[in-house]
């Protein structure tokens, strides 16, 4: 089985995070969304219910073979405990590839698992800091997120 494991903090989840979740779920007989706690950033909001409603989007868009999880370790660890075949990491420029190599490169020398990049396509300008700015300011966010998840930010 090949198991495509997509970890991220997805806070919050984006149109660009589900972009590369429709393609990754078309690759991988099995994908795993991984929000995971980045020691460099501070949460905005709560990851059981992120989980949950990213969970809503993916039963919406007919995507029953991806899997939510929350962790809180070395991504590579958990992702091995997946049985995992690839890593999956969203591009939305060559800053993005420049800053995901890196990552990879530790990724592979620490667990042996290589990366896939897939890219954000249309959705290759929104970033969750860039939805989450909007919003403070009481913008329209509803075209750079899921319905589920607008409904979430809405409500919190």
């Amino acid at each position: 089985m090949k198991i495509g494991f997509y970890a991220g903090s997805f806070d919050p989840f984006t149109n660009g995070h589900l972009h590369v979740v429709k393609a990754a779920s078309k690759l991988f007989d099995k994908v795993i969304i991984a929000i995971g706690e980045n020691s460099f950033k501070k949460r905005r909001f709560n990851n059981q219910k992120m989980k949950e409603a990213i969970e809503r989007v993916l039963k919406s868009k007919k995507l029953s073979n991806v899997e939510v999880i929350i962790y809180d370790c070395f991504t590579a660890d958990i992702a091995k405990e997946y049985d995992t075949t690839f890593l999956i990491r969203g591009l939305r420029n060559g800053m993005d590839y420049q800053y995901e190599e890196n990552i990879s490169a530790i990724n592979e020398k620490t667990s042996g698992l290589d990366t896939i990049y897939i890219r954000a396509g249309r959705h290759g300008s929104t970033s969750s800091s860039m939805v989450v700015e909007l919003l403070e300011y009481g913008k329209d966010i509803s075209e750079y997120v899921p319905e589920e998840i607008l409904e979430l930010l809405m409500n919190e």
